[in-house]
């Protein structure tokens, strides 16, 4: 296959598979608690990616101060933010959350702007704006016939924020281990982070039913395993390219979830979507 259509196709493959975990989630959460469900999903995913590193040439175990690069990169980028994250996703509509997760790469340009002291471009504030509105239209339908609420919404700028903050970490450290490696502990440290946190505040309300391992499997394989691998291999390719492929997720999260959720799919997502993908593009354009 072509090299440029092999781009595509991964690019296509990764926006599918990873708009697809608030849907998955929320299918999820009809038979699990929150934590519950995503510890799970820290600790499947981290075994199958260090199990699948050691097959990789020259694998080796974290040394020194790695350990602790990997715990705050794992506190931030796993056990807060996507903890966080299923818990609002009981209170956020799962189309939502796609539009608002959206939004990452521009607070990331914005965190990464005051960390390296480079002054934000009037486009840049134009465009972080444009975003932010498209958000608020399309979310105020749906906090007033209760698909979201204001709890929920902010719990959600928490988790973006604390992605955001992760990501810039992640970018800040001169790494020597494998992205597969590094991937595999931080989802696996994540788990365990989060495990007290589920053992104190869920009981045994959990249903371990087909919904519950279904869901489980979905956000491990094709999503924490499978999207992330493809991300790792559009990153490597061109990375610049690569981050235009998460203006499809929020489309395909709001089809998702009107489709298999029966959220609401009106004139106010639509032009909430539109501007937030014009806001991502305008913001994540090079002069």
């Amino acid at each position: 296959m072509h090299s440029r259509s092999r781009f595509l196709l991964a690019g296509f493959s990764f926006a599918i598979l990873w708009s697809s975990a608030s849907v998955a989630g929320k299918f999820g959460l009809m038979s699990s608690e929150p934590l519950t469900l995503f510890t799970f999903r820290f600790l499947a995913a981290g075994l199958l990616l260090l199990a699948f590193s050691t097959f990789q040439s020259h694998p080796r175990l974290p040394i020194g101060k790695e350990w602790k690069q990997l715990t705050i990169f794992s506190a931030l980028n796993t056990a807060l933010y996507l903890g966080i994250f299923i818990v609002a996703l009981k209170e956020v509509a799962a189309g939502i959350t796609s539009l608002l997760l959206a939004l990452n790469p521009l607070l990331i340009s914005m965190i990464t702007s005051v960390w390296l002291k480079r002054k934000i471009a009037m486009r840049e504030w134009f465009s972080i704006a444009l975003g932010m509105t498209g958000v608020a239209i399309a979310t105020f339908p749906l906090v007033e016939t209760g698909h979201s609420s204001v709890i929920g919404l902010c719990l959600m700028v928490i988790c973006m924020v604390t992605y955001s903050l992760g990501a810039v970490y992640y970018s800040s450290v001169t790494w020597t281990l494998s992205r597969t490696t590094i991937n595999g502990w931080q989802v696996l440290i994540g788990g365990f982070l989060l495990a007290p946190f589920t053992l104190y505040f869920e009981g045994n309300a959990t249903e371990f039913d087909a919904r519950f391992w279904l869901s489980l499997g979905w956000l491990v394989i094709p999503v924490s395993i499978g999207a992330v691998q493809l991300w790792l291999y559009l990153l490597k390719e061109d990375t610049v390219k690569a981050s235009l492929w998460l203006f499809l997720c929020p489309v395909f999260g709001l089809a998702y979830a009107s489709l298999l959720l029966n959220e609401p799919f009106n004139l106010y997502t639509i032009l909430g979507a539109v501007l937030v993908l014009i806001s991502l593009y305008w913001g994540q354009e090079r002069m």
